[in-house]
């Protein structure tokens, strides 16, 4: 299967539409970061079936990802509060964008970047990145603090799986036929940071709607909490 095209001679392909641009972001994103989790904080949500996630997240953009009883879904606004979800700083919209360019994606446009904080314990289990309508556009992640091993497979679940460390300050872009691939957190790794000790905050950038014909997006069945 061809890979897509990469215009950053520093980027490293890790397979068909994935990408990882090391060191990409610096401290202009990790200061923009936590304004937004200044302006809203972290919280631990709660799956369907009852479980509190060991990730705390919060959210910046015009919608957010939430999970409850109710289901996972996009809200244009934070349960926790009520209130619509900081807009997306300007240093974090250009890095999404830039990264995706890069990594041979060009135009990408981010509604939501979801922002996960991890704990020392904290883990995120094998999963699909599949509540948005655009499955044609990618995810950018972006890696900040205490190293992790990020785990990713196939888009079906069972498939072999392999790993690799993500630094503070790497960019990962997935997209194409690897957009729906399965993919989480086994465990924070290596030396504290200098400035987030022990913990590490990602951030990923995901196009929610779907295009129409005209530049119209479609936003039926987003959800607004």
């Amino acid at each position: 299967m061809p890979r897509l095209p990469l215009t950053n001679p520093d980027a490293i392909a890790l397979g068909p539409g994935m990408a990882l641009l090391p060191g990409r972001a610096g401290a202009e994103i990790l200061s923009a970061a936590r304004d937004v989790l200044a302006a809203r904080p972290a919280a631990a949500m709660t799956t369907p079936g009852g479980k509190q996630m060991s990730v705390a997240m919060s959210s910046c953009g015009t919608l957010g990802w939430v999970t409850d009883r109710s289901g996972y879904r996009y809200a244009a606004s934070d349960p926790q509060t009520g209130l619509a979800w900081p807009a997306m700083p300007e240093p974090l919209r250009r890095l999404a964008a830039s990264a995706a360019a890069a990594s041979g994606f060009p135009a990408f446009a981010p509604e939501a970047c979801l922002i996960n904080v991890y704990g020392p314990a904290a883990r995120l289990s094998l999963h699909q990145d599949r509540d948005e309508q655009d499955f044609t556009q990618p995810i950018v992640s972006v890696s900040l603090g205490r190293s992790a091993l990020f785990r990713f497979g196939g888009t079906r679940r069972g498939e072999p799986t392999r790993s690799v460390t993500l630094d503070h300050g790497d960019v990962l872009v997935f997209g194409g036929p690897a957009r729906l691939m399965f993919h989480g957190i086994d465990r924070l790794t290596g030396p504290l940071h200098e400035s987030l000790g022990d913990s590490r905050i990602n951030l990923t950038f995901r196009r929610v709607t779907a295009p129409r014909p005209g530049g119209i997006c479609i936003t039926s069945g987003l959800q607004s909490a």
